[in-house]
């Protein structure tokens, strides 16, 4: 039941060239940090990376952009990091498109068994349409689009089809966490941690405050530890904002 590692590099040691990750996070809120660091150390490339988006240029996982070692990124929000605009758009980096709440149920519905459900969202549009371009040639054009997805009425009202997102490896952020591995999200920063660490074969949590078990009373656990896999306690955390609105006047 001890599930303990001594850091991040030591709990992503064995993750290989080429694997598939959730990387919890919301913008720069929430995210695995120590994780991220590790695998830029480790220099494990050819990433899928399945997350909300690529954090900024030079944090969050977008330090593992500028070193090339995101393959393909499965995202809904791409707006604030220009090394992943660059990337995607000189056919250097796959993109897959996905609005963010249909994002966080394709992975709740992988951590649930579902593996596929229909949503109104994105009906009528190239999501659901088809021909939304992925991948660039270095050129500009295009190579690869997305598919058509099957469209339903249900009740009188168009749905399209979306399949479940699930992944060798979970990378999540937590605030408290025991060695069972039972975590406690604080506030907004819980976002996309709690879905993604069901959605994997190994979920590797990172956590500011690492207790003994029976520290967390039962009814404030957010993951369950039957869920993660190993666990350990970050070194340092930035927490740095986004971007920072300037009012004049």
């Amino acid at each position: 039941m001890n599930k303990v590692y001594n850091n991040a590099r030591e709990a992503c040691a064995d993750i290989p060239n080429g694997a598939v990750l959730m990387v919890g996070g919301f913008g720069l809120c929430g995210i695995p940090e120590n994780c991220i660091l590790a695998l830029r150390a480790l220099g494990v490339r050819e990433l899928t990376i399945i997350s909300n988006n690529c954090g900024v240029d030079d944090f969050g996982s977008g330090i593992l952009l500028k070193t090339r070692q995101i393959r393909k990124m499965i995202s809904s929000y791409v707006g604030e990091n220009k090394e992943f605009e660059r990337q995607f758009l000189h056919g250097e980096l796959e993109v897959e498109l996905c609005p963010q709440g249909t994002l966080a149920e394709r992975c709740r519905a992988g951590g649930a068994g579902i593996p596929a459900f229909f949503t109104p969202t994105a009906v009528g549009t190239v999501i659901s349409d088809g021909g939304l371009p992925m991948l660039y040639n270095p050129d500009g054009t295009v190579k690869k689009v997305s598919e058509k997805k099957e469209v339903r009425v249900i009740e009188g009202r168009e749905y399209v089809l979306e399949t479940w997102l699930r992944a060798k490896y979970a990378l999540v952020k937590a605030w408290k966490g025991d060695r069972h591995g039972n975590l406690v999200y604080r506030h907004t920063a819980a976002n996309f941690n709690p879905m993604m660490a069901t959605a994997a074969e190994i979920t590797i949590a990172e956590v500011e405050h690492l207790v003994e078990p029976g520290e967390i009373e039962p009814d404030q656990v957010h993951t369950p530890g039957i869920y993660v896999h190993r666990i350990f306690q970050g070194e340092s955390y930035e927490k740095r904002i986004e971007r920072r609105t300037v009012r004049k006047g």
